[in-house]
């Protein structure tokens, strides 16, 4: 290897040397420290916790009361079909996906950070040809020889008009600038706390479609529920009317009592055909989340016969460490942290190498020989006088940020803890409510039972037939309908409570810094 080529290899390893250097060096800005969650610490258990009411009635949590759920959480509700949609959910949502590569995309600006800390490196090969024009004044130069005696001195002129020239050149350039105060650094951290954000936003918004799918099909199973108890209403009202028709066609009853018979049936038939349409777009909600087209798509008719499962709710001090929005929020500050150092190395010079070396010949023949070969390196160094302030107003508006941050993170973990115990609540109150809803249905019942033996008997109008019928119909359908809710509160607590995710699933700095696959980096058909 040449003298020239020596010297710019020599200037690569000791800027690659210099780099290596840097990364180890001084960093800038102030270190991150997680602040407080809350200004109290968590207590021992949830307060509304149904636990702390002993000998209610109805839903109760799973023992031991600290168990933790599990990635699958839907399985907990032992329904085959639902774990057959969660499943397809999974792999073929598209706003997961499209959160999937949003993280891959923030894992792509920590390589373009990180190869801030190499020098740049570029070659530059050019061949020019070209010919000079016979159309401008000759060019003359003057030599002169020396003759003793009666020697003279004479001028030579040469000649350039027209002349043809070849020029060939191939100069290497290495540029690089050592992080000597931590703003690459800073911001590969940045990067890699972003990607972790994204990657704890992504977990956020699995678990988000896939509660919402459970609750959608919890609510078609209990339009299903309630389908059947409306198809089963319009059956005995259509009895009814037949038995008032009878009555009145053999001079026993009277036509009012048809009428009422009558308008009760059309009211539960209309009622009943109403049904159909929430069922309909549950159904075709539930198909968009599997990523299905609606029109392809149905769902069998089957009731809601389903109980809350007991669900192990763990200790509140557990639930900043289960929450992927929790551990997103936080993820947040720390970015917002290496921001401020990113900021704070403006105000520190800048230093910059560079080496330039190549060969440059007329001839390709003699473009290797050391005489066409030439060089340069030197360092130089910058530094910012005066900006009028804006270095200190960009690091104050990153402290403005990480502060506003910090407020963010604190209130995602008390909206979290109020999602707990607000679905902790609902189904404690619910379940209790739902016993005492049965005991009314039996009244009703028996209310119906009787006044339709006064009728009977002619005793009562009925009229009185009618408003016991309507009170069972409510009494029955909030029964439906409060099933479907503590249904629906079971998976909204389950999602209050993370779904069995934990912060150990969150990745690593090193692990979102980790190269792209080719899998991951290929474009969508």
């Amino acid at each position: 290897m040449n003298k020239p080529m020596k010297l710019v290899w020599l200037a690569i390893k000791l800027t690659s040397a210099m780099a290596a250097v840097s990364m180890t060096g001084c960093r800038v800005g102030p270190k991150y420290q997680v602040p407080p969650a809350t200004a109290q610490a968590p207590p021992a258990s949830y307060q509304e916790s149904p636990t702390q009411f002993a000998g209610s009635d109805g839903w109760k949590v799973a023992q031991p009361q600290d168990a933790m759920l599990h990635g699958t959480w839907w399985e907990i509700y032992n329904d085959p079909e639902l774990n057959s949609l969660e499943d397809k959910l999974n792999i073929d949502n598209q706003n997961i996906k499209q959160y999937f590569e949003n993280f891959m995309e923030a894992r792509t600006l920590i390589a373009q950070a990180r190869s801030q800390l190499y020098p740049t490196v570029s070659v530059g090969p050019s061949y020019v040809r070209s010919k000079s024009s016979a159309n401008i004044a000759n060019s003359s130069g003057t030599s002169a020889a020396t003759t003793t005696g009666t020697g003279t001195t004479g001028t030579a002129t040469t000649t350039t008009t027209g002349r043809q020239s070849t020029l060939e050149s191939l100069p290497f350039e290495v540029s690089w600038e050592p992080d000597l105060w931590g703003k690459v650094r800073n911001t590969i951290r940045e990067y890699q706390y972003s990607a972790q954000v994204s990657a704890a936003d992504l977990e956020n918004e699995r678990l988000t479609e896939q509660a919402s799918l459970a609750v959608y099909f919890f609510e078609l199973r209990g339009q299903d529920a309630l389908q059947a108890l409306y198809n089963q209403t319009v059956e005995s009202d259509q009895k009814a009317l037949d038995l008032t028709k009878a009555q009145y066609e053999t001079g026993v009853g009277d036509q009012i009592s048809v009428v009422e018979a009558q308008n009760t049936l059309q009211n539960a038939q209309a009622a009943a055909t109403n049904l159909g349409l929430l069922r309909a777009q549950y159904e075709h909600a539930i198909a968009v989340l599997i990523g299905t087209n609606p029109s392809s798509f149905s769902i069998p008719v089957r009731s809601l016969d389903a109980n809350p499962p007991a669900i192990p709710i763990g200790v509140p001090s557990q639930l900043l460490e289960r929450r992927p929005d929790i551990a997103a929020s936080e993820r947040t500050m720390a970015s917002a942290n290496a921001q401020i150092g990113v900021a704070t190395a403006a105000f520190y010079p800048t230093l910059t190498l560079e080496a330039d070396g190549g060969f440059e010949s007329s001839t390709f023949k003699h473009l290797f020989d050391l005489s066409s070969s030439f060089w340069s390196v030197g360092p130089s160094a910058s530094e910012t006088i005066f900006d009028g302030g804006l270095r200190r107003a960009t690091v104050n508006q990153y402290i403005e940020t990480y502060n506003a941050d910090v407020a963010s993170y604190r209130q995602t973990v008390l909206t979290a803890f109020q999602q707990v115990e607000d679905y902790l609540a609902a189904l404690r109150i619910q379940s209790h409510q739902f016993v005492q809803l049965q005991a009314a249905e039996k009244s009703a019942q028996q209310y119906v039972d009787l006044e339709m033996g006064r009728y009977e008997t002619g005793i009562d109008p009925y009229a009185n037939v009618v408003t016991a019928q309507l009170t069972l119909l409510n009494d029955r359908q909030a029964l439906a309908s409060l099933k479907t809710q503590e249904m629906m509160s079971s998976v909204q607590l389950i999602e209050a409570l993370g779904g069995g995710w934990d912060k150990t699933q969150l990745p690593t700095p090193q692990d979102v810094s980790k190269k792209l696959t080719p899998a991951e980096t290929t474009i969508q058909k």
